[in-house]
């Protein structure tokens, strides 16, 4: 679904990714990896249009994507959930999924309200509360539904276990496994080897802007000496 060849991006003077390129299947998970500084959350900026790259290619589904603003690529079908998470606290759960809400343009079934507080039971009983007065695992999961409320075709999640309670963090592979269940194609930026292996099919490795490994996920769970250099603290 989604092709990235040679990509370099640099924050002005310093180059940050050097000649990044991978494939993420349709229909799966695949889980961008590394140490913090290792690429991994410029190398998301950079597919949504939010840092320009200096070279490089990205297609989704054959149409390259790259160069253009970010809502063009929200358009095209790419969801992005921040790091940061990102929602506006002074309204409500319910009011933060109707900004998002946006129809799918290939004429796909739209996720509906229904449906995310299926997959995030926590934020039915939320709806009225200002989402900054829910924790961070409540906003962590608000986050990835509105981005479901603009039915993205493949949904890009940046580190989405980090800072989390191990319960939530079991919510959220949860909620990642039946995504993938449903036919959503994920790509996932993760440090947490043992979240990333349960969830993602696939794996990128990255280390000081560049690709170490790019294959299975299993094969990168099976190589102790793969793991101990590349993402190991």
């Amino acid at each position: 679904m989604l092709k990235v060849r040679d990509l370099d991006v640099f924050y002005g003077r310093a180059q940050v990714l050097f000649g990044v390129g991978f494939e993420v299947p349709a229909g799966g998970v695949t889980a961008l990896m590394g140490r913090n500084g290792a690429g991994k959350s410029t190398t998301m900026k950079a597919l949504m249009g939010l840092v320009p790259s200096a070279r490089g290619e990205v297609s989704l589904d054959g149409r390259r994507i790259d160069g253009w603003p970010p809502f063009r690529i929200a358009r095209a079908g790419l969801g992005y959930v921040a790091e940061e998470r990102r929602i506006f606290p002074d309204m409500t759960v319910a009011e933060n999924l109707e900004v998002g809400r946006r129809d799918p343009a290939d004429g796909r079934a739209p996720w509906t309200v229904a449906e995310v507080e299926r997959l995030f039971p926590n934020l039915a009983q939320l709806r009225d509360r200002r989402a900054g007065q829910t924790s961070g695992g409540e906003q962590q999961m608000l986050a990835v539904a509105r981005t479901l409320m603009g039915n993205p075709r493949l949904l890009l999640l940046d580190e989405p276990s980090e800072g989390l309670a191990p319960v939530i963090v079991q919510q959220m592979a949860a909620a990642v496994r039946a995504l993938k269940a449903g036919g959503v194609t994920v790509l996932l930026s993760e440090q947490n080897l043992r979240f990333a292996g349960a969830v993602a099919d696939r794996a990128v490795v990255l280390e000081k802007g560049a690709v170490r490994f790019s294959g299975v996920m299993a094969e990168l769970a099976e190589d102790a000496e793969l793991r101990r250099a590349y993402l190991a603290v």
